[in-house]
């Protein structure tokens, strides 16, 4: 867990300080693999899943192989590496960013368009709601469920996180997926997004105002009127806004208009990194605790 802890901090200093690593993050091979596999039309002898299988295989066995040499250190830059590959894969402080420094509304709605989930079928209206929830459904796919994944299965765990994200929610791979294939990758996709997005929402109550995150989260189900152990994410988004309404009221930053797009966006940029540090906060405690043991 040192060396899982270890490999996040640095790929976070890496996403800061070394932007331009990000073009790195080439997922070509992959639609180019989707393409060969769906054999231009041709009856497949084996679903799409088959794919993310075989590229978390291999790198588990890639990781197994690795850490027997030179204490782990080979496996430590190996698991950095993958990390690395798997995070975002755009930088969402810098799409954040882009959208704060607009110098006028068309720059901020065109910024905006960045900060919407895959995927992106329509337009994401400018208004501080739409951002606030666009922006914790980006960050929940392009941080937090990688982290949450490589803490539990390692490098592995992170890669095959982004690969079906990539292929259950991104068009250029949803198009070389038939459409059995799509509503399985997105029934896996949402799978792998539960206990992220639960972690996410228990960490944004501690963090944030626990009350209105609190109520809200029981409105949102008692409305829907669905149970927690279902697919249904949506609750993310209205957790967010609340969290985020509740801190701009309260004077956290430096106005209290909760319709301002730029000072609800901004609140969501520091409640993002709060619920971020709180979970590197948990990972140095589990290390503590297993060195203490």
């Amino acid at each position: 867990m040192a060396t899982t802890l270890l490999a996040v901090v640095l790929v976070l200093v890496a996403a800061r300080t070394l932007p331009d690593l990000a073009r790195l993050r080439d997922f070509a091979w992959l639609k180019a693999w989707l393409a060969s596999w769906s054999g231009n039309g041709r009856e497949r002898a084996a679903p799409a899943l088959v794919v993310p299988i075989i590229v978390v295989a291999v790198c588990g066995l890639v990781q197994v192989a690795l850490s027997g040499w030179l204490f782990g250190l080979p496996a430590f830059a190996f698991a950095v590496a993958v990390l690395y590959y798997a995070w975002g894969p755009r930088d969402l402080e810098e799409d954040i960013g882009q959208v704060l420094q607009a110098a006028d509304a068309d720059r901020r709605r065109e910024a905006a368009q960045a900060l919407r989930p895959e995927p992106a079928d329509r337009a994401l209206p400018t208004d501080a709601a739409c951002l606030v929830e666009a922006t914790f459904q980006s960050a929940l796919s392009r941080w937090f469920g990688v982290l949450f994944w490589f803490a539990i299965l390692g490098p592995a765990g992170a890669l095959g996180y982004r690969i079906v994200q990539l292929m259950a929610r991104t068009p250029v791979f949803r198009d070389e997926l038939s459409a059995s294939d799509r509503n399985l990758f997105e029934r896996i996709a949402l799978a792998l997004d539960w206990a992220p997005a639960h972690l996410v929402a228990l960490t944004l109550a501690l963090v944030s105002d626990f009350d209105p995150v609190v109520r809200t989260w029981r409105e949102y189900h008692a409305t829907h009127g669905r149970g927690y152990f279902t697919l249904d994410l949506g609750f993310l988004g209205a957790l967010a806004r609340a969290s985020v309404d509740a801190d701009v009221i309260a004077g956290d930053g430096y106005a209290t208009d909760v319709t301002d797009p730029v000072v609800e966006l901004t609140d969501a940029r520091v409640v993002l990194w709060r619920i971020l540090i709180a979970w590197l906060a948990i990972l140095a405690v589990i290390v503590l605790a297993g060195w203490v043991h």
